[in-house]
C-alpha cells in the first residue's frame, strides 16, 4: 500500500469505540461507595488510577487514541444524559431488554427545558486529556437522538418531538464548545436510536408510539446535523451506530438498508463507526450511498462480545469487499462496540480485551501501510 492510506486524523485506521472492561477494584470500590462505607473522594482515587493504568496500556499496545474507558460511568448513555439540565434519573420497573437478559433497572426523565450546564463530564475529559501526553484524548457521549429514544418525557411541551429535539440540539451545540475549550479534538456520539429503523419490527415499534418512520428518521438527522453545526474545524466528530452491547448480547438486528441513504448522505459527521461484526448487520452495500470523500467509515469487523480473534485473513476480505463499494482510503478498522457499554462488562477477560485491540492494530498495519 502507499503512503496516502496512512491517516494522521482521527478516526485512524486502527482505532476504538472508547469503553473498556471495568477492573475488579473499580467494581469492588464503587459496591463500597452505594453502600456508603467509602467517600466520593476515596472512589475517585481509585477511578484515576485505573484510568492512568489503562491510558498507558493503550499507548504499550499501539493505539493513536486512547479514553479513560468510560471507567467513572454505569451506563454509556444514562451517565451523560442524566447530568444534562432538565434531565433527571429514574427507575423503571424493568430495565432495558436485550437477547435473553435485562439491563439492571434504570432510566431518565425529562422533567424541564433542556441545556447544558455545568457537567461532570467536562472534568472527567480533562483528566484522560492530560495523561495523553502525544496520543490523542478520545471523548465519547450519547447521540443528541438517545435523549429523545430513552427519556420518559415529563415536562409536556416536551410532547412536541420537534420541539424536544430542537432544543437537545441546542444543548449539544453548547456541549460540543465546551469539550472543545477542555482540549476534545476527537469527539465520538454514540448512538442505538438508528437500530430501529433497520427492521420491520423497528417500523412497527415506532408507528406503535404514534409516529411516523420516515418524519421520525428526518428528524434524527436535524437534530444530529443541528447539533454539530457549529464545531469547530479542528474538531473531529464521528458517530457509533450499535445494535446494543450488553454482556455479549445484543438488542437489536437489521441491515443498514432501513437508514441507509439518510445515514450515509445526509450526515455531516467526520467518521462513522458501524458494527458489522456477524450477519446481523447486514452486507456493504449500503456504502455505496456515500457521497463526500471526506467522509472516514470504521468497520467494526472484531467482536468485543467474545474473547476468540478472529481469522485476520477473513478480515482481510471483508476489507477488500467493503472496498468494492468505498475506496480503501476511507476505510479504517475497529471493534464493532466497546468491551463494557455498561459497568458490567462483556464476557471475556482483559488479557483477551488487549489482545482483541492488538489484533485489530496488527490486521490495520498490514492493509493500510
Amino acid at each position: 500500500m502507499t503512503q496516502t492510506l496512512i491517516r494522521t486524523l482521527a478516526p485512524f485506521r486502527a482505532d476504538q469505540v472508547g469503553s473498556l472492561l471495568r477492573p475488579e477494584a473499580i467494581k469492588q470500590t464503587r459496591v463500597q461507595r452505594l453502600s456508603g462505607l467509602i467517600s466520593p473522594e476515596q472512589l475517585r482515587d481509585v477511578e484515576n488510577q485505573e484510568i492512568k493504568r489503562v491510558v498507558e496500556k493503550q499507548k504499550e499496545i499501539g493505539l493513536k487514541a486512547v479514553t479513560d474507558g468510560e471507567f467513572r460511568r454505569a451506563f454509556w448513555h444514562f451517565d451523560f444524559l442524566e447530568n444534562l439540565v432538565g434531565v433527571e434519573p429514574h427507575t423503571p420497573e424493568t430495565g432495558l431488554v436485550f437477547h435473553g437478559v435485562n439491563t439492571k433497572p434504570h432510566g431518565i426523565k425529562i422533567t424541564g427545558k433542556l441545556d447544558f450546564g455545568n457537567h461532570p463530564m467536562l472534568e472527567h475529559f480533562k483528566f484522560v486529556h492530560a495523561l495523553a501526553e502525544d496520543h490523542v484524548a478520545k471523548m465519547a457521549i450519547p447521540s443528541p437522538n438517545m435523549l429523545h429514544a430513552r427519556a420518559k418525557v415529563e415536562y409536556e411541551a416536551y410532547n412536541d418531538h420537534e420541539l424536544l429535539l430542537n432544543d437537545v440540539a441546542h444543548a449539544y451545540q453548547k456541549a460540543i464548545q465546551a469539550f472543545y475549550e477542555a482540549g476534545c479534538r476527537y469527539l465520538q456520539l454514540d448512538d442505538t436510536s438508528w437500530a430501529i429503523f433497520f427492521s420491520d419490527e423497528g417500523h412497527e415499534k415506532i408507528k406503535a408510539n404514534g409516529q411516523d418512520p420516515e418524519k421520525l428518521r428526518a428528524l434524527y438527522a436535524r437534530a444530529l446535523n443541528q447539533a454539530i453545526e457549529n464545531k469547530p474545524e479542528d474538531m473531529i466528530i464521528t458517530m457509533h451506530i450499535c445494535r446494543g452491547n450488553f454482556q455479549s448480547t445484543y438488542m437489536s438486528s437489521g441491515s443498514y438498508d432501513g437508514a441507509s441513504e439518510t445515514i450515509f448522505s445526509e450526515l455531516n459527521v467526520d467518521g462513522l463507526f458501524l458494527e458489522y461484526d456477524d450477519e446481523r448487520s447486514g452486507g456493504f452495500e449500503p456504502l455505496r450511498y456515500v457521497n463526500r470523500p471526506d467522509l472516514q467509515v470504521v468497520l467494526g469487523l472484531v467482536t468485543s462480545k467474545f474473547g476468540e480473534l478472529e481469522d485476520p485473513d477473513q478480515i482481510k476480505r471483508r476489507i477488500d469487499e467493503a472496498s468494492k463499494y468505498l475506496n480503501l482510503s476511507q476505510l479504517c478498522l475497529s471493534p464493532q462496540c466497546g468491551f463494557a457499554s455498561t459497568e458490567e462488562g462483556n464476557l471475556l477477560t482483559e488479557m483477551e480485551q488487549w489482545a482483541k485491540l492488538r489484533h485489530v492494530i496488527q490486521i490495520a498495519e498490514e492493509v493500510w501501510n
